[in-house]
């Protein structure tokens, strides 16, 4: 699964699962502009990339806005001449009952969870169709976007409209040789789990096959896969990463 000599943009890669990808891909030949809202924790994963002698930069942009979306892709292009790979990891959550979830609430999950991923496959297919060689866009979605989960209307909302999104684009550019798809993690070991009580972790647990939630570099390996030539038949799927805690 060589991707040497491909250009990647990471949205959401200064920590957890965009991190694991950003890192997963340097290690397979890729150059990355790695995007984030700090842009000194994107650049230290940049940093962290070229230590182990890869090619990356980091930079910071709110993906909720469509011409920060359009900056940083243009910024990898001017950087690396070109991009070949994205990946929307970008997200964030405001969790509570929909009772009492302040309007805010809801539309700061959507812009950035949603509209921040089509801003960002819209600037990116630009780049991408004006190569007129093949692409590769991975959304990162969630289990909940299947499965619904109480007390995140909003997230959940957010990551079913990623499926919806990710199967639509598919199909505009597939005749382009872009394929694009999803992954839904399940519960994984990142900072957005880490502030789970004890109990509610174990809670969970039970409800997982294989009795532990999966790493940041599991998630990876599967963006990895589906943005390199050994994908190239997969466009429109979601991929579930979960333990086994659901299957469609």
């Amino acid at each position: 699964m060589s991707l040497q000599g491909r250009v990647a943009l990471v949205t959401g890669g200064s920590r957890g699962i965009g991190a694991a990808v950003a890192q997963t891909l340097a290690a397979a030949g890729v150059s990355l502009a790695v995007c984030a809202r700090n842009g000194e924790a994107a650049a230290a994963t940049a940093a962290a990339i070229a230590e182990r002698g890869g090619q990356a930069f980091g930079v910071a942009a709110d993906v909720s806005r469509a011409a920060d979306a359009e900056r940083v892709v243009a910024a990898c292009v001017e950087r690396f001449g070109r991009l070949d790979i994205l990946v929307n990891n970008a997200g964030i959550t405001r969790d509570g009952l929909v009772l009492r979830m302040k309007d805010e609430d809801w539309s700061d999950v959507l812009a950035v969870n949603l509209s921040g991923a089509f801003y960002c496959a819209r600037a990116a297919l630009r780049a991408i169709l004006k190569q007129r060689q093949s692409g590769r866009i991975v959304n990162v979605g969630s289990v909940v976007g299947s499965t619904g989960n109480p007390g995140q209307a909003n997230y959940v909302a957010s990551k079913a409209g990623l499926v919806g999104l990710t199967k639509a684009l598919a199909k505009e550019v597939a005749s382009r040789g872009v394929t694009v798809n999803a992954v839904a993690p399940g519960f994984i070991e990142t900072d957005m789990t880490a502030g789970l009580a004890d109990a509610v972790k174990d809670a969970y647990r039970t409800q997982i096959p294989l009795g532990r939630f999966g790493t940041p570099a599991e998630v990876a390996s599967v963006v990895a896969f589906l943005a390199s030539d050994a994908a190239a038949y997969i466009t429109g799927q979601v991929i579930h990463v979960n333990g086994g805690m659901w299957s469609s």
